[in-house]
């Protein structure tokens, strides 16, 4: 079957070369780490320790698993704690967050490359962050008696109508792993639908509740209102994890806002990387007077006059939410299906976003019951609810506290699952 795989595999990786040596060459990714992907090459000093194998694919799930890395090497100091991850951003976050673990790039789901590092590492409890079913990882968990737990599962409606189709595949995935701590009912009856043994599909809640910082007197984030010299007479709207065409429809929106609110600035931070620049030039031709995060240092601080910043680096924008009055949270106007709102309704931000959400469906739906976010239908609504809330602050005020309210009603999730990973690492 494995051999299957690797063929099907190979394939499909020819199919997507050519885009992939196109954005390889414009945007520089996939270029690193190379040799771990493709041949499970990692460079351990010491292969005789036994590990505690976290895999956090990008960004937001290297952040996610935190407080589950900071546990792990409280209570198991015996253990080599490597985390994984797939894009360079998500390694990138992960070297700064745990420089005293191991950090590498996953393998790719071939079963040579897979078999190594499960070779080296020895691991004695695989944890993937979210959703991650590779048949072959699965597989060789298995053989090596490795138990293996998501946390934070997920499965979206149009994830849960992909795996579909693989019925037979992804069902017996599901029921090789040992236990799956699901964000809410809804996702446990899809992940039971897809073959999951009932007995090991756990409602834990969502981890991100419990990540979301909910202090705006962070150090993290005192430091950047004064990187900023905002004062208290500055209204800021964090513009957040955009995507084309957010920001112009935002930029759009802010000049015809300044005109009566002068004293309100836009901190926006589209959600990758590889646009940052094309974003700048967007800001640069609207005339407004704008910084950028990587022009700031010692020899350069923020012109005194800026009215956009934009935020080009990558894991600061749970920080630039505990600077907003008002939040947009990007992905929700474009075809992504939102991003995480969970971190500005934790500060007491007042919250807005698109329609399009279905990936945080469940928690959308909670924030709009206690009437503590607002959802637009189109782009024309965005000015006149920010006037509304400039000239009414009150209004504003209220929203962000029923936000943090709900936040803070459905945190826990760190320590259901907690509970459920010591289990399986003690067991074994």
């Amino acid at each position: 079957m494995h051999y299957l795989l690797n063929l099907l595999y190979l394939l499909a990786i020819l199919c997507v070369s050519p885009f992939v040596l196109y954005r390889a060459i414009r945007h520089g990714r996939y270029r690193r780490g190379f040799l771990s992907k493709v041949f499970g090459r990692i460079d351990l000093n010491d292969k005789s320790l036994a590990t505690i194998w976290i895999h956090a694919v990008s960004v937001g799930e290297v952040q996610l698993v935190r407080p589950l890395v900071q546990r792990f090497a409280k209570d198991f100091p015996r253990y080599r704690i490597a985390i994984s991850t797939s894009t360079d951003s998500g390694y990138d976050i992960a070297r700064e967050l745990y420089p005293e673990h191991f950090v590498f790039f996953a393998p790719l789901d071939f079963s040579w490359a897979v078999s190594k590092v499960f070779r080296d590492l020895k691991p004695k409890l695989l944890i993937l962050a979210e959703l991650e079913l590779w048949p072959n990882w699965l597989r060789q968990a298995e053989k090596s008696r490795c138990p293996v737990a998501i946390v934070n599962g997920r499965l979206s409606e149009s994830s849960f109508r992909g795996y579909s189709r693989l019925s037979s595949i992804v069902g017996r995935s599901l029921r090789s792993i040992d236990w799956i701590g699901a964000q809410n009912a809804t996702y446990q009856e899809r992940f039971l639908a897809l073959g999951a043994e009932p007995t090991r599909v756990t409602v834990t809640g969502s981890i991100k509740f419990d990540n979301a910082t909910s202090s705006r007197s962070a150090d993290e984030i005192l430091a950047r209102r004064q990187l900023l010299q905002i004062d208290g007479t500055d209204l800021i709207w964090v513009v957040g994890s955009t995507q084309h065409p957010e920001e112009q429809i935002m930029l759009d929106a802010f000049a015809t806002l300044r005109a009566d609110l002068p004293n309100l600035r836009m901190i926006l931070v589209p959600r990758h990387k590889e646009r940052f620049d094309e974003v700048a030039k967007k800001i640069q031709s609207s005339g407004i007077s704008w910084d950028r995060r990587s022009r700031l240092n010692d020899l350069h601080p923020i012109r005194p006059d800026w009215q956009i910043f934009l935020g080009d680096s990558i894991g600061e924008l749970r920080w630039w939410w505990g600077i907003a009055d008002i939040g947009f949270v990007g992905g929700s106007f474009g075809d992504r299906g939102g991003q995480n709102m969970i971190e500005p309704c934790a500060y007491g931000v007042a919250t807005s976003f698109g329609p399009n959400t279905k990936n945080f469906r469940d928690i959308v739906g909670l924030l709009r019951e206690k009437n503590a976010c607002r959802q637009f239908d189109s782009p024309s609504e965005i000015v006149p609810w920010i006037k509304d809330l400039a000239h009414h602050p009150e209004l504003r005020i209220e929203m962000g506290k029923r936000a943090a309210s709900v936040a803070s009603e459905h945190r826990g999730a760190i320590d259901r699952t907690w509970t459920e990973l010591r289990k399986l690492l003690e067991s074994n």
